[in-house]
């Protein structure tokens, strides 16, 4: 049997990456255990990177006890000192640590599809060009989420020889250097049009194991295109080849439909839900409520918009638990005092008469249902992005408008009257209104509102402001200590994971230093300049 050089495989079960045993050129035969194959199916190797990527990035942990709270589409009835910003470093250190194995996985399939040993046997699975151009699409956005989150990152490129990129080879860097943002960047960029340009769109992407797409490589085309044209967006004030970026992306095909959406799917099984219907119904864990920021603004006691008609969509009235929830059995209704969020960043002495199961509102029925879909992008934040690259148009800030409302499942009346009363478009008001459109997208609102400041006090409890109890009761929003530091505003980056500083310290201090000597919440990312 001859070499094979990649030297990375994905157990059948989700165990991840192994590796393998180099042959010798004068061994003809070995002893092979079936039950774990040389080299796994690529389109097996996607879908489970995929799927424990979103799993673990949208469950109870990176999200509900991070970015969801912290971007007040959510609050919890116990462990609100994560609301309040000490979140715990085991959330951070499993999430680096999962994203990072599933951009292994991912690499791992770019290299069977480009060995010659290995690449007959993969084409069985899909178009290979298609193969490596989707891979590159989810490793853009895995190495975004990464480098939104932590700041400068270790940091792998398909078509980029530089030796700052020493990320996924272990051969070679078992102590990878931290890559600065800029270059991750502009990488990315450039990755993201290139696996755009790759897109066989006659051939399929995979013939199975797609469960974003199911395939389709038009739609993972357009996929690319729009994600280029959200990161562009964000880094245009520090990078200005981004403007080309943003140019060609539109040029070359966004998202023109809500049916564009990439959304990942799920099923009815308790090991194959979504993972927050397994964060309620297989963890147990109740204790994540709607967040009263985000119902009052829904309700229009906050902004200029009025009632919005996505309040029924996105919250269930109170009294309804989430048993009732996850099976329907419950009804909408316009009776607004039935909609309560749990105060949010309560001083540790009040959350006890307040966090209370029956008094505030759980998410939707749609969205506690085990085959709810996991929005990685859609086709109303891409609305909203040519409202503002369009000099803050307002008819594409009233499509973005439409598009989440159609998504939701608002009647066309109550869209209507909705748009109809929408202030004139400026940047409040169209990144406010893609704020709500981003709802359980956490961790791009918290990329916006750290761009633009959107939305603003008026709307979001900021540290030091003052909200109220469900009895009405004032109290003022203190955060936390996390880390060293006490935040004054939502923290800017989360830390890098004390493992990093066990097993990688050198690299690990010089991007400390490189971000300004201090691995705390309140450092600015290289693209944060507001």
């Amino acid at each position: 049997m001859k070499t094979i050089k990649n030297k990375f495989i994905i157990g059948i079960m989700g165990l991840g990456l192994l590796g393998l045993n180099a042959c010798t050129e004068n061994l003809e035969e070995i002893n092979t255990d079936l039950n774990f194959p040389e080299v796994v199916p690529t389109n097996m190797i996607f879908s489970e990177a995929n799927r424990m990527f979103v799993d673990n990035t949208r469950d109870g942990w990176w999200s509900a006890r991070m970015t969801l709270p912290w971007m007040q589409y959510s609050a919890q009835l116990a462990y609100t000192e994560e609301d309040s910003y000490q979140y715990r470093e085991t959330q951070t250190t499993n999430g680096w640590n999962i994203i990072y194995r599933q951009t292994q996985n991912l690499k791992s399939i770019i290299d069977f599809c480009e060995n010659p040993e290995t690449s007959v046997q993969m084409a069985a699975y899909g178009n290979l060009d298609n193969q490596i151009a989707a891979s590159r699409v989810m490793l853009a956005y895995m190495f975004d989420q990464l480098a939104s989150h932590f700041g400068d990152i270790p940091y792998w490129s398909y078509g980029t020889t530089d030796p700052d990129f020493q990320a996924l080879q272990i051969d070679e860097y078992l102590q990878p250097k931290y890559a600065p943002q800029s270059k991750v960047y502009a990488d990315i960029l450039k990755e993201l049009k290139e696996a755009s340009e790759q897109f066989n769109t006659s051939e399929p992407v995979f013939t199975s194991g797609d469960n974003i797409y199911g395939g389709d490589a038009v739609k993972w085309k357009k996929f690319a295109n729009s994600l280029r044209l959200r990161i562009a967006n964000r880094i245009k004030s520090v990078y200005p080849e981004a403007n080309s970026h943003i140019n060609d992306a539109i040029a070359s095909g966004v998202f023109t439909s809500n049916a564009d959406n990439a959304v990942h799917s799920f099923y009815s099984s308790s090991t194959e839900a979504s993972p927050f219907w397994q964060t309620f119904f297989v963890d147990n864990r109740t204790d994540f409520a709607t967040n009263s920021e985000f119902i009052n603004l829904l309700k229009g006691e906050s902004g200029d918009y009025g009632v919005d008609p996505r309040l029924q969509k996105m919250a269930a009235p109170i009294g309804v638990e989430p048993a009732d929830v996850t099976s329907g059995n419950y009804s909408e209704t316009s009776d607004l005092s039935q909609y309560k969020g749990m105060p949010y960043g309560l001083p540790a002495g009040r959350v006890a008469d307040n966090g209370v199961v029956g008094l505030t509102s759980f998410v939707s029925a749609e969205i506690l249902s085990p085959t709810y879909g996991e929005v990685l992008m859609e086709y109303s934040e891409v609305e909203f992005l040519l409202s503002e690259v369009n000099n803050w148009s307002q008819s594409n800030y009233e499509a973005g408008v439409r598009a989440s409302m159609e998504k939701w499942g608002v009647a066309p009346s109550a869209i209507d009257a909705y748009v109809a009363n929408l202030p004139a478009a400026n940047m409040e008001h169209v990144i406010t209104q893609k704020y709500i459109a981003l709802y359980m997208q956490p961790q791009e609102a918290w990329c916006e509102y750290r761009r633009t400041g959107y939305p603003d006090g008026d709307i979001l409890l900021l540290p030091g402001g003052t909200g109220n109890e469900l009895n009405g009761d004032p109290y003022v929003f203190v955060p936390m200590m996390s880390g060293n530091v006490i935040a004054t505003d939502i923290p800017y980056r989360v830390r890098y994971p004390q493992s990093e500083l066990n097993t990688n310290a050198n690299n690990y201090n010089d991007a400390v230093q490189a971000m300004g000597g201090a691995d705390e919440i309140n450092v600015k990312l290289w693209w944060d300049v507001n």
